[in-house]
């Protein structure tokens, strides 16, 4: 079987300079193709016309650009877009294009599949599939058609972006640098459901944005809503947090998916003020949206309302993040696992 070629999507300018001068090739040659990659919407070498035909010719001998067009895309009556992009031989990751007036978000996948295995999400339910590379992660913006409109890039996909802290790492700084997509630092969130030790390194190597998975400010709850409680707790992943001078720029926020009668009543409001009482925060406040296979349900707009004004007369910045995309699959890891399940029952899928 042929070797297969490495991809260019993915690359770091200097990177790419280095392949440029391996190949013979002048230094600049690797910021052009920077530019073909990062700045244009081009799909093969050939188009990279500023490049000679023998040049060209030597790319493709040795490479490839690594773009990978979506296998589908549902668009809602809200005009968010979901993408479905396949990855390996049968495994599905899905991007979101979210817009709102003159904000343009994507929200981008790390993984296929999770192995977290918190309870009210579907992408856990699939299992782990694979780490996404640096370029799968570029291609779910770099392969859209409103990749020349896009503002804001949030990591909260497919995935535990800590979980590949690498490939989201590399993937963060490309979209920020100058020579890729340009994106300010400001504009890009990860989430994390509190992997401690790959959040230190964010917080030092990178001026992105954090947003933490809470769901429950107490112990037992949690753990029984997320595995994780039981390795970083979020006292731990609070007091992490604490450690950090963010500046007067750098935001982060604790995600609280409300779920009816466990985690909305005003005893919650009381230990979250507790617990976040020495940290610069917000709270984003999420409707669940239900899942096959488990018995959640969300709390209700008024109690989820009520919520809101109670912590924000603890002073806690709190807002409630708007429901969308509820006609195509809304809720996370729910359209590529209906695509597993459509190729497993075809037979397409390999066990």
């Amino acid at each position: 079987m042929p070797v297969p070629k490495e991809s260019l999507l993915g690359k770091t300018k200097e990177e790419l300079t280095q392949i440029a001068i391996d190949l013979g090739l002048p230094q600049y040659t690797g910021g052009q193709i920077a530019y073909w990659l990062y700045k244009t919407q081009v799909s093969s070498f050939d188009e990279m016309t500023n490049l000679s035909k023998k040049v060209r010719s030597l790319l493709s001998e040795h490479f490839e650009m690594g773009i990978n067009q979506p296998v589908s895309v549902k668009e809602s009556a809200d005009g968010t877009k979901k993408y479905l992009f396949r990855t390996g031989k049968s495994s599905y990751i899905e991007a979101a294009y979210i817009p709102d007036n003159d904000r343009h978000t994507l929200c981008v996948s790390s993984q296929a599949g999770c192995k977290m295995g918190c309870l009210f999400c579907m992408t856990g339910k699939q299992g782990f599939q694979s780490h996404l590379t640096t370029g799968e992660i570029l291609n779910q913006l770099r392969s859209i058609p409103e990749r020349k409109i896009m503002t804001n890039i949030v990591f909260m996909g497919m995935g535990e972006p800590f979980d590949n802290t690498e490939a989201v790492m590399k993937s963060s700084s490309i979209f920020t640098a100058e020579f890729g997509f340009a994106i300010s630092s400001r504009k890009i969130t990860v989430s994390t459901i509190g992997i401690i030790p790959s959040m230190k390194l964010f917080l030092e190597n990178s001026k992105c944005n954090l947003a933490v998975s809470l769901h429950s400010p107490f112990d037992e709850e949690r753990r029984k809503l997320m595995p994780i409680q039981n390795v970083y707790p979020i006292k731990d992943v609070v007091e992490t947090v604490q450690q950090y001078d963010l500046g007067k720029y750098r935001r982060v926020s604790f995600e609280y998916i409300m779920f009816k009668g466990i985690n909305d009543t005003r005893r919650h409001v009381n230990e979250l003020a507790r617990l976040l009482n020495k940290v610069n925060c917000r709270i984003n406040l999420i409707r669940f949206h239900a899942i096959p296979g488990t018995p959640l349900e969300s709390s209700d707009e008024d109690t989820i309302l009520d919520f809101q004004q109670a912590l924000m007369a603890k002073g806690i910045v709190t807002t409630v993040r708007a429901s969308r995309g509820q006609d195509i699959d809304a809720a996370c890891g729910l359209l590529s696992t209906k695509e597993l399940v459509k190729n497993k029952e075809s037979g397409q899928v390999n066990e």
